[in-house]
């Protein structure tokens, strides 16, 4: 199936990066290479665009889409991990930016192509790696972690509120025959869940497939790390904007940029500031950003994004 990118609190974005014609910005999570080209076309032939992905197809994808917009400034693209943002810049010669853009998670072309066993929509091999270098694919989360591991899992990552029963059940399951199939394992979680509590709300299969693919690319513990190279290679007056599609991504961004952005983090009971913080951010939205009906009505997979902006001082 080919999939229709479409860029996510586009215009959104683009207004609150402040882009500067003659800048370096950094689109660390290329996708379609949406956002990336409209960051392109407002960059003369100083400045310089920078994207990565760890995806290769996303990185061919962009590549080809770049390419045809004809852009006049320099375009670099990188298949990395955004976490390993200062070895990237380090390779390029490059100290400092003016802007960096993160938009989190799993992208459209990733959902729509079945061999990639992201989606609980359709019937694939279970997968869901980002990076197809990497060792650890969704088959191995799902056939040997332990019932506490699984259970674990789809709770912190995933919110589930059946996490116990669904871990059972894919481990009763799975002691027949392995689980190798993204259909397989969505008939599994229809079973765990009573049918009295899929009637409403998301598909029953939401939760566990995030939580798991969060699992298998270690995507929390990289956005952390993310973060602080991120705001660490802004420029004064550099804007950095992260779009987030869940709760755990967003609360991460929330608090990270809050800490980032007050003198002194000791704990409350400290007469006298001990911490020697110092703020690095200045926090632009307050409260993130959230799609308009429109876009949510145009693009469904839009409705949980939120889009928070921050910096550097």
């Amino acid at each position: 199936m080919v999939s229709q990118h479409i860029s996510v609190l586009l215009r959104e974005c683009i207004d609150n990066l402040n882009i500067d014609p003659s800048g370096i910005y950094i689109d660390g999570t290329l996708g379609g290479g949406g956002h990336a080209g409209h960051i392109g076309k407002r960059l003369k032939a100083e400045g310089h665009l920078i994207g990565i992905d760890r995806d290769e197809i996303a990185i061919t994808r962009a590549k080809q889409h770049l390419d045809s917009l004809n852009l006049a400034c320099e375009v670099s693209l990188i298949r990395n991990h955004f976490s390993n943002l200062q070895n990237i810049l380090t390779d390029l010669d490059i100290d400092k930016v003016n802007g960096v853009l993160f938009d989190l998670g799993v992208s459209s072309y990733q959902l729509d192509e079945v061999d990639r066993g992201f989606s609980y929509m359709q019937d694939g091999p279970l997968d869901m790696r980002m990076d197809r270098r990497e060792t650890l694919s969704a088959k191995d989360v799902v056939n040997t972690y332990s019932e506490e591991e699984l259970t674990w899992l789809l709770r912190t990552y995933g919110e589930e509120k059946w996490a116990k029963r669904i871990a059972s059940f894919i481990v009763r399951e799975r002691s027949n025959n392995p689980i190798v199939s993204s259909g397989r394992l969505v008939e599994i979680i229809k079973n765990a869940i009573p049918a009295k509590a899929r009637k409403d709300g998301p598909h029953p299969a939401k939760r566990t497939f995030q939580a798991i693919r969060m699992e298998v690319n270690q995507e929390l513990q990289q956005i952390e790390r993310m973060l602080e190279i991120a705001v660490d290679v802004l420029l004064p007056k550099g804007r950095i904007c992260v779009i987030s599609f869940h709760s755990l991504e967003d609360r991460l961004v929330k608090n990270a940029f809050r800490k980032m952005s007050i003198s002194c983090i000791c704990p409350p009971e400290f007469p006298v500031c001990r911490c020697e913080h110092e703020a690095s951010l200045k926090l632009i939205t307050r409260k993130p950003i959230i799609p308009t009906d429109q876009e949510t009505e145009e693009n469904p997979r839009a409705r949980s994004a939120k889009l928070r902006v921050a910096e550097r001082i």
